[in-house]
């Protein structure tokens, strides 16, 4: 008897010392904490990758900028300045959307994704790194677009709280949208070589269509129409409202900034960019083992 419960007693101690270190275990979280900064480290250790991303916009906001600097009538504003503001939305998508399909698209095709899924880290920390990098280069793109436009072409920076709430929450809800769609477009390509064009092509297109190079006032209707099914046009919308004098909503279609209907349309595509990474996010290549 007394055997019995030592033995009892030894295997309690050591269920004990089992949940114990389970509970020591760190959170996804707290992985999730870790892996951001492993790839934010990874993203800065290759420097070509940095100009490219930063320096892009920035050079086809001056570009754009340069050819259509004239002052527009009844607006209070520059053509310059609708581009710079136009231009920090798609310095947005392209931190997100554009980097994301791209580079989960490679490092599935590596086999990266698959040796991590075989390890005890849960997915959701792959994921929260890859939110923590596109954060930090978001913000980064964005504070260089914001100190190059203010600089150069006299943006002037909101001056109320309301305006940089606006600011906040366009993007934030625009970062994020952007994001998932990335996640969700890096099960397109069929391999790492095809990812660029796969990604890059209806970015462009996107830009082109929802007044990013193109001032809306110009572009055909039925061209809105298409870029309004998509957030980078009310993500560009938005923040016109947000950096240009209210004089200037005269050139939007509906004559007005609808912050109301641009948080929907950006709320929307949250919901069904995370519906479209569960459907559609794979760890393997389509037809590995």
């Amino acid at each position: 008897m007394s055997g019995t419960g030592v033995s009892g007693t030894a295997i309690d101690t050591a269920a004990d010392a089992d949940r114990s270190r389970t509970d020591r275990l760190p959170s996804a979280w707290s992985l999730g904490l870790a892996r951001g900064a492993l790839e934010v480290k990874q993203f800065f250790r290759l420097r070509e990758q940095v100009v490219f991303t930063f320096a892009f916009p920035i050079v086809f906001l001056f570009l754009f900028a340069s050819i259509f600097a004239d002052t527009m009538e009844n607006t209070g504003s520059t053509a310059s300045q609708h581009y710079v503001a136009s231009m920090i939305a798609s310095g947005i998508m392209a931190t997100s959307f554009q980097s994301l399909g791209i580079s989960i698209a490679v490092e599935r095709d590596e086999k990266a994704l698959r040796r991590l899924r075989g390890t005890p880290m849960p997915p959701a920390a792959y994921f929260l790194g890859k939110i923590w990098l596109v954060l930090v280069t978001g913000v980064l793109e964005t504070a260089l677009l914001l100190l190059f436009g203010t600089t150069v072409y006299d943006l002037d920076l909101p001056s109320t709280a309301d305006k940089w709430l606006t600011f906040g929450w366009i993007f934030v809800l625009g970062l994020t949208a952007c994001a998932l769609l990335g996640i969700a477009v890096s099960s397109v390509p069929r391999s790492a070589k095809s990812a660029n064009s796969v990604v890059v092509l209806p970015f462009l297109v996107l830009q082109f269509i929802s007044g990013v190079y193109i001032l809306v006032d110009t572009l055909p209707h039925w061209m809105l129409g298409i870029g309004a099914l998509f957030p980078l046009k009310w993500m560009v919308q938005g923040l016109r409202g947000v950096f240009l004098p209210e004089t200037a909503a005269v050139l939007e279609p509906a004559g007005s900034w609808e912050f109301g209907h641009i948080a929907l349309v950006l709320g929307a595509w949250c919901v069904g960019g995370l519906l479209l990474c569960l459907l559609t996010f794979r760890w393997k290549n389509r037809g590995e083992n």
